[in-house]
């Protein structure tokens, strides 16, 4: 058995080790859920969901193994601040948490480095202590840990959580209830009223303009359609049958032309006739012209 201090030594390089190792591997692996993530997505798009239910226990299975990565380099780290405390043969109860559940996580990981410092572990505090990190016997392996490695198939309400949300992160209308459409206000084959009708015996007609009743009386009927719509007021407790007012049309100012034309009329029409002294001297300009 090598002295407590190489064993240290050794176990102190391959903490580091395994540190980076660890970090690169979670980078990895969370590279790849990306790619996995955008390809549910679009089998998401294209309606294949079923397909996408059996893909995305992948994903979920990369998530929990990249988690458990990030709990083991935390206690490599914690290993490595507390370094020192690892000069004894007995273990510290401080340390036994960390130091048993890397014993019983290696290797069930890939990290080869991990590994090699499992091996220095059994070999600082025996192959007793090993059994039980193994065994989980005295329950000192982290519960979290136990939890990660677990071999069983993710539950139908974790599916479809992980489902609705690479569909929201990548905008596709999956598992969302689609929104109801509004009524279209001023339709023609509608009626434009949502009030219900109320009889005229019961509500007597509040108009009293009678040009506005006159208007009402005029309106054209349905199937004659008018280039511009407009549709009539909502009927109220107030005013059951309204109607729709139109401004009256702006009074027009004279024209000039036709001022100068009013004051040209010759001022001895009286009645629609022209009198007789005006016809013979009419005459008379006349005759005088042709002589010219």
């Amino acid at each position: 058995m090598p002295p407590p201090s190489t064993l240290i030594s050794k176990l102190k390089v391959a903490l580091k080790l395994s540190v980076s190792r660890l970090r690169m591997a979670q980078q990895r692996e969370t590279a790849l859920a990306k790619v996995n993530r955008r390809q549910m997505a679009q089998l998401l798009e294209q309606g294949k969901e079923e397909s996408a239910r059996i893909r995305v226990e992948n994903i979920i299975r990369q998530d929990i193994s990249v988690e458990l990565m990030e709990i083991l380099e935390l206690y490599c780290e914690l290993l490595l601040a507390r370094i020192g405390m690892m000069e004894p043969k007995e273990c510290d109860p401080g340390l036994e948490e960390a130091v048993k559940s890397i014993i019983y996580a290696a290797p069930r990981s890939e990290i080869k480095e991990l590994q090699q410092v499992r091996q220095l572990l059994v070999e600082k505090y025996g192959k007793e202590f090993a059994l039980a990190a193994i065994e989980n016997s005295d329950g000192k392996v982290a519960e979290r840990v136990l939890k990660k490695l677990r071999v069983e198939p993710p539950s139908e309400t974790l599916v479809t959580l992980y489902l609705k949300e690479i569909a929201r992160t990548y905008c596709i209308p999956w598992g969302q209830t689609p929104p109801s459409t509004p009524p279209l206000e001023g339709d023609d084959d509608d009626d434009p009223s949502t009030a219900m009708a109320v009889p005229a015996s019961e509500n007597p007609p509040l108009l009293a303009d009678p040009k506005a009743a006159e208007l009402s009386k005029a309106t054209p009927p349905r199937e004659m359609r008018s280039p511009i719509n407009i549709a009539p007021p909502s009927p109220s407790t107030e005013n059951v049958h309204p109607t729709v007012r139109l401004p009256d049309p702006p009074a027009m100012r004279p024209l000039a032309k036709k001022a100068v034309t009013e004051n040209r009329k010759p001022a001895a029409v009286v009645g629609g006739t022209r009198s007789a002294l005006d016809d013979d001297d009419l005459a008379k300009r006349f005759a005088a012209l042709k002589r010219l």
